[in-house]
């Protein structure tokens, strides 16, 4: 199993989340590229330290969307979407030449994950630079979701991930952030819900019903309170359970 944050959210001397100790105990990094949160030193920061500890880094991508961190949909159109990927996953491969690595993976932020979970506009832009700039970067995802399906159909590998510290709805969706019970701050229900992902495929919903839940990554907010004793519970669980922790890519 592979787990992955989102790091490098940060800009100028603003930094959200500990980074480096979240990179002590991931496996893969989304990186902020500045659309959402980052900037140019935050990225060689960032690339920097994951390069150091052997962490795969992946490009978290998003609406040009910094006083909103990314979380307000925008009605993109097709070819702005597409090329402002491209610039997104140009400028943090830059940044991982620098430490003899690259970007290995996309992952959309945000309002954009949502937006491209289930409309095929945006997720076929999301394709599109994909298939553009590296047919080989996988696409990290929503299992089922509009963005998986457009991917497999033009040939890219999909990897689907789940949410230890975000509740469930009974369809298996999300619940949005705007509700009250959006997030999971108590960090052993974090951690149980991460064995149970990787080890039983399933997740229990806010109703408690339990979801199918097929990952192959499971994600953990760098900006959630407690993140990093979250991800020290959740590794350590993991591993006492039998899982095998490594990056995908």
């Amino acid at each position: 199993m592979d787990l992955n944050a989102d790091l490098g959210e940060g800009f100028g001397i603003w930094r959200l989340g500990d980074d480096e100790a979240l990179l002590d105990l991931i496996t893969s990094a989304n990186i902020a590229c500045g659309f959402h949160g980052g900037d140019a030193s935050t990225m060689h920061r960032v690339c920097a330290a994951a390069a150091e500890r052997g962490v795969s880094v992946g490009a978290q991508v998003g609406y040009r969307d910094l006083a909103g961190f990314g979380r307000r949909h925008i009605a993109y159109g097709f070819s702005e979407l597409r090329d402002e990927t491209i610039y997104q996953l140009g400028a943090l491969d830059a940044f991982c030449r620098l430490f003899r690595t690259r970007v290995r993976y996309l992952k959309p932020h945000g309002a954009l994950y949502h937006a491209a979970a289930c409309d095929e506009a945006q997720a076929a832009a999301l394709v599109a630079a994909v298939n553009g700039y590296d047919h080989e970067l996988p696409v990290l995802c929503p299992p089922g979701s509009v963005l998986a399906q457009l991917a497999v159909g033009a040939g890219l590998r999909v990897v689907p991930e789940g949410f230890a510290d975000r509740n469930y709805l009974p369809n298996g969706q999300l619940v949005p952030r705007s509700a009250p019970d959006a997030l999971i701050t108590d960090p052993d229900q974090v951690a149980s819900r991460a064995v149970r992902m990787a080890t039983e495929r399933t997740v229990v919903a806010v109703d408690g019903s339990v979801v199918p839940c097929h990952v192959e990554s499971i994600c953990l907010h760098g900006d959630t309170p407690g993140a990093v004793r979250c991800a020290e519970l959740v590794r350590a669980a993991l591993i006492d359970a039998g899982v095998t922790l490594s990056p995908f890519a």
